[in-house]
């Protein structure tokens, strides 16, 4: 856990929403999922100030934290639902808009978010399993950093391109990088 913990302020609250929308109707568009399905998809982003002592962590922009559900006093394995908790982590993710100048926090956050989205995607799908070995997580992270690229690359959105550059060798070895 860092020292110091940054918190994203109300109006990054604000920019927070907004990428959250953003970033919801490009994995949409992306996977061709209807409203409904992207519903289905069981999952929410919060942020630090939102977020279980358990759920912060020190060395990535976020992470997803599965919680199953289970229908009271059913026998049936089926019946047990997911739920993707995405948690941002501010004082992971401040620092960098801070550093680099020229990268602007929305489109930061946007790839973040449309990132996390896509291996929400993948589990409902089970394109993934959640639970992995280490050079398992490895290869879908870089599988999961391409698609994201591949989706944010083809989108018009301003200040993207640094966010890509910042990015660029992520697709390759993404635990080498975090700064």
């Amino acid at each position: 856990m860092p020292t110091e913990n940054p918190k994203f302020s109300a109006d990054q609250i604000a920019v927070v929403s907004r990428a959250v929308a953003t970033a919801e109707d490009l994995v949409s568009d992306y996977y061709k999922l209807s409203a409904t399905r992207m519903r289905r998809l069981n999952y929410d982003v919060k942020t630090v100030s939102d977020l279980f002592p358990n759920e912060i962590v020190a060395d990535h922009f976020a992470q997803i934290v599965r919680y199953r559900a289970e229908k009271k006093n059913s026998l049936l394995k089926t019946d047990v639902e997911d739920f993707y908790k995405i948690c941002l982590q501010d004082h992971s993710i401040l620092p960098v808009v801070t550093r680099f100048t020229e990268i602007e926090l929305h489109p930061f956050l946007m790839y973040v978010i449309c990132h996390e989205l896509v291996h929400v995607v993948r589990f409902q799908r089970f394109e993934q399993q959640f639970h992995v070995p280490q050079d398992q997580k490895q290869a879908e992270e870089i599988r999961v950093h391409r698609i994201t690229h591949e989706m944010l690359a083809g989108a018009n959105i301003a200040g993207m391109q640094p966010v890509l550059d910042f990015y660029e060798n992520w697709r390759n070895a993404p635990d080498m990088f975090m700064p």
